[in-house]
């Protein structure tokens, strides 16, 4: 009598996404690189890709009420019980498998997503700040003249002193602005370790399955 065959690992399902995903996933990775990499901070160009991406993001939040199952908030809601979970059963070397992102990957996404609106709301709030309007206080013409002789003479420490009292005013704004882009790279690349650690452990083809015309 021949002893029964040993059963044959089960290859784990491939990772789907929907189109919607991947357009939103990758135009914002290219939003963040052109506005990190390219466009002068404050420029034109800059305020305009952050407007792009501000569109971009409310796209996804919107496809993650009403798109497919897989991308919905409810496939991965964030849940730090769930994730420490998740630790655990990465220590003990157990897998499970998720239709979408896992415990962890959720929380992930969401700080990014939180990050990226922080950043938009303070950049849409500096691109469309009023410009402080002058004092002017009225007076006869003679010393109109003699005025503007004197501010011919001190005319660049004046607009030196009224630069740096408007940058003093939108402060607070561009300091959150920059801490917010800081904290976005530090959780770009502990996404990117993530994606490289849960494909060596799962054996899925998390990458490829974001790329255009995969599934």
């Amino acid at each position: 009598m021949t002893a029964p065959a040993a059963p044959l690992e089960t290859a784990p399902p491939p990772r789907r996404w929907d189109p919607v995903v991947k357009l939103t996933h990758w135009t914002i990775v290219g939003a963040i690189l052109a506005n990190g990499l390219i466009t002068e901070e404050g420029s034109t160009p800059h305020v305009w890709v952050g407007y792009a991406l501000a569109a971009t993001l409310a796209l996804r939040l919107i496809w993650g009420v009403i798109g497919p199952a897989e991308a919905r908030f409810a496939a991965f809601p964030p849940s730090p019980a769930r994730a420490l979970a998740h630790l655990r059963e990465i220590a003990q070397g157990r897998r499970s498998q998720h239709a979408s992102h896992n415990p962890l990957g959720a929380l992930m996404v969401y700080a990014i997503w939180s990050t990226l609106a922080v950043i938009v709301v303070t950049g849409v709030l500096m691109a469309n700040a009023p410009a402080e309007p002058k004092d002017l206080v009225a007076a006869p013409p003679a010393a109109v003249h003699s005025e503007a002789r004197e501010s011919d003479e001190i005319g660049e420490e004046a607009e030196a002193q009224e630069g740096a009292e408007g940058h003093g005013e939108e402060g607070p704004l561009a300091e959150v602005h920059e801490t917010a882009v800081n904290l976005l790279y530090v959780l770009i690349v502990l996404h990117i370790a993530g994606v490289v650690f849960e494909t060596r452990r799962s054996g899925r083809r998390i990458v490829l399955a974001m790329l255009p015309g995969r599934r």
